[in-house]
């Protein structure tokens, strides 16, 4: 064999070496390749046994049976754990209670879980105040309202502050004087005077937990759940005291009792004694201090308005001149105006209410904008009054008028 012959073969092999080790190189990749996959594989499948699972339990739970929230209304026969109870879903049943309460108290006013086949009492649930209740306090301060964002009522401002604010941060004074601390207040006047306003900025001002509800949410559909209603309602301002209970609008269940009254009257008359008892009743209300707010004064039942009680009645009237001055200037403050007559104002929105006024100042603004100008204008207010004074008087004379 030549030279030639010789070199010639060495080069076939060195080829065939270098794609020996190529072809090695691509299969060490496509193993490691294979790996990931693997450990891929092997973490979807895991997820997808914990799903499945879940799933399981899921239909377990779906399988059970439903049950149906309830109260206990008396005990029947400690021995044979027989109760009566009522449903959420409305009734009452005298029901027989699940072997696993033998060694579980049961007294009236419980929470309980029923059956939802044949209403037995499967257990007690905690004793803890409903979502319902607890939405009603205000756990943050946001109603963004201070007193001195209120103009024009400074005479109110004053008899709150001595009558709310005064027994919860110095309640000495008054055992040094020897007199007991006003509990209640009671606001009235026309709408739009400031009376939630005013309540808004008592929420804000104290560092007393502010409980604020509407008096038609305590008239329920069933008998006895209004009652229960205002009973939480002290119960949790109990617990939170110092605390500010305000119900808005309390002539929904105040009004004057009537004695031909019909069904659904009887239920707001129970109620209105219920508030009437957390009110004035034997057990003593604590650090809870009283707001209520009412449009018509004049419907009130007397047992709500005595002393004791309502020991602070605090009228809001319209504002007068100096009053409506007042609260054109909070209303302005923030506003970017020029060649405002603000005594021309004043008395051009003569019998206004500061709602009123509040709007007369918004719709000036609008006006602004609707004439592309970043500055509010005299004429943007005069326009501005003319159209809240049409929207009152077509307000007046047809109920259903929408501007």
């Amino acid at each position: 064999m030549n030279s030639v012959d010789v070199e010639r073969k060495k080069k076939e092999e060195d080829f065939d070496n270098e794609k020996l080790e190529q072809y090695s190189r691509h299969l060490e990749d496509r193993i490691k390749e294979i790996q990931d996959q693997i450990l891929y594989l092997k973490s979807e499948n895991s997820q997808k046994i914990n799903d499945l699972k879940s799933m399981r339990r899921e239909i377990e739970a779906f399988r059970d049976d439903t049950l149906v929230t309830g109260e206990v209304e008396d005990i029947l026969d400690d021995l044979d754990r027989r109760v009566i109870v009522r449903a959420s879903s409305g009734g009452s049943y005298v029901v027989n209670s699940s072997n696993s309460l033998i060694n579980q108290k049961l007294y009236p006013d419980q929470q309980i879980a029923l059956n939802q086949r044949n209403f037995n009492l499967v257990y007690v649930l905690n004793q803890n105040i409903e979502p319902f209740i607890r939405n009603m306090e205000l756990d943050e301060k946001c109603t963004g309202i201070f007193y001195s964002d209120i103009g024009g009522l400074e005479n109110q401002i004053r008899e709150v502050k001595e009558a709310i604010e005064l027994p919860l941060l110095k309640p000495e004074i008054f055992v040094k004087i020897g007199i007991e601390a006003p509990s209640g207040v009671l606001f009235y006047g026309s709408p739009g005077t400031g009376k939630t306003l005013l309540a808004r900025a008592v929420a804000n001002e104290t560092n007393a937990t502010f409980i604020k509800l509407t008096a038609t949410e305590l008239v329920q559909k069933f008998i006895g759940e209004g009652a229960r209603t205002v009973r939480e309602v002290f119960d949790l301002a109990k617990k939170k005291g110092p605390s500010i209970i305000f119900i808005d609008e309390i002539d929904a269940i105040g009004a004057i009792r009537m004695e031909d009254a019909t069904s659904g009257d009887h239920e707001v008359n129970r109620t209105l004694m219920q508030l009437l008892s957390e009110l004035d009743g034997f057990d003593k209300r604590g650090d809870v201090k009283f707001i209520a707010a009412t449009n018509r004064v004049d419907i009130l039942d007397p047992a709500l308005l005595r002393a004791g009680r309502f020991d602070r009645a605090i009228e809001f009237p319209l504002p007068n001149k100096v009053a409506r001055e007042q609260i054109f200037r909070v209303h302005l403050r923030d506003i970017n105006m020029e060649n405002i007559d603000i005594n021309d104002l004043i008395n051009l929105t003569e019998g206004k209410n500061g709602a009123d006024i509040k709007a007369i100042c918004t719709e000036a603004g609008m006006f602004a904008i609707r004439r592309e100008s970043e500055i509010v204008s005299n004429e943007d207010f005069i326009k501005a009054i003319n159209k809240i004074s049409i929207k009152n008087r077509n307000e007046i004379s047809n109920p259903n008028f929408f501007i």
